[in-house]
Parts: structure tokens; C-alpha cells; sequence
């Protein structure tokens, strides 16, 4: 079974910032697809199985996101997991596609390879660098810009669809589809 699991904090203060991105993306496959909950405490997070996949939002805060991810994936013994995540490394809009490799900072991905390794695939969405006046702690934690807004809801969609063909395509037909490598603003 493939776990598709989509990085960001709870809470209402978090749900529109940069760092809740994999959040936003798995409520769009949620939307897309309809579920039924398969949330129990253990799993620290909320799951909804799509018929031969689970969709993940750990309810720990990022940096305990392999907890639930752990929780989940040995419970349902996932052959597949798939990481929705901001990447800072990209500018805004940009969509790109890994298997394995570093953090990059990002301690979501530190609790993960922690409690699981890093043999998992990646669907890294750019939210670019901050500028001088803001910290990257700042940065991650702030709401998207009305110009990012503007573009926010077709690129959540893009990759939600790109999510969706990754449960069963290879990643090379994947990026060659769905890469964004570009800002959209």
C-alpha cells in the first residue's frame, strides 16, 4: 500500500503558511478522491485511505512528523512512501521530484529519515529563500504573499496530481511531466 504522507504543523495559525504546504496538497487529493478516516490516536495524525492509498497528515508538530510517519507506515507495512514538502532550495512554484538524499535543513525530513531512513520518494514544492529582513524560521512560518496567492491553488493542483501518478508511475516519467523548475510569479 502506498503512504502519501504531507508535511506541515497543526493548528489554525499554521494552515496558510509555506511550511503547511504539504498539508494544503494532501487536502487536495483528499478533495479530489473522497476517503474514509482510518484516524486512532497511535498514529498521531490524520489518515484517510483513498482506495489502494493512505493519506497522511502527521498531527505532531514538523520536527515529530516520523513519529506518525513511522506510526502509519509499519502499522499498514506501506511499500511506498511518498513526502509532500516545501523545499527553500526552490524558488516559489517550482515542483520538483526525488528519491532519497539529504534534508536539506528541512527537520521534518530529519524526524522522517530518523525513524524510517530516506529510501522514500519526494515531492519537493519551492517556497524560495526569505529576503535579508526575515529569519528562515520566519520565512516558513509566514502566509503565502497575495502574489504567491494568485497562483497558489494551480500549483497545489499540479501537484496533487503529480502525487497521485507517483503511487504508480516511475519517478522519471513523473518529473518529465510535472517539473516546474521555474517561479510562477
Amino acid at each position: 500500500m502506498t503512504l502519501v504522507v504531507g508535511l506541515g504543523n497543526p493548528g489554525r495559525q499554521y494552515a496558510s503558511t509555506r511550511h503547511n504546504i504539504g498539508f494544503l496538497v494532501a487536502d487536495a487529493l483528499i478533495a479530489r478522491h473522497g476517503g474514509q478516516s482510518l484516524s486512532k490516536p497511535a498514529f498521531k495524525g490524520d489518515l484517510i485511505k483513498l482506495s489502494d492509498t493512505l493519506i497522511l497528515k502527521p498531527m505532531t508538530y514538523m520536527n515529530l512528523s516520523g513519529e506518525s510517519v513511522a506510526a502509519v507506515a509499519r502499522f499498514y507495512r506501506s511499500d511506498r512512501l511518498i513526502v509532500i514538502h516545501d523545499d527553500l532550495d526552490l524558488p516559489f512554484g517550482a515542483l520538483r521530484f526525488k528519491h532519497g538524499g539529504g534534508t536539506g535543513g528541512h527537520n521534518g525530513l530529519k524526524s522522517i529519515d530518523t525513524h524510517l531512513g530516506n529510501d522514500y520518494l519526494r515531492v519537493r514544492m519551492g517556497i524560495g529563500r526569505p529576503g535579508s529582513a526575515l529569519s528562515v524560521s520566519d520565512h516558513v512560518l509566514s502566509a503565502f504573499s497575495a502574489e504567491e496567492s494568485a497562483h497558489l491553488k494551480g500549483w497545489i493542483d499540479r501537484a496533487a496530481e503529480a502525487t497521485w501518478a507517483l503511487r504508480q508511475a516511475s519517478l522519471s516519467d513523473v518529473s518529465t511531466r510535472y517539473s516546474q523548475k521555474e517561479a510562477l510569479c
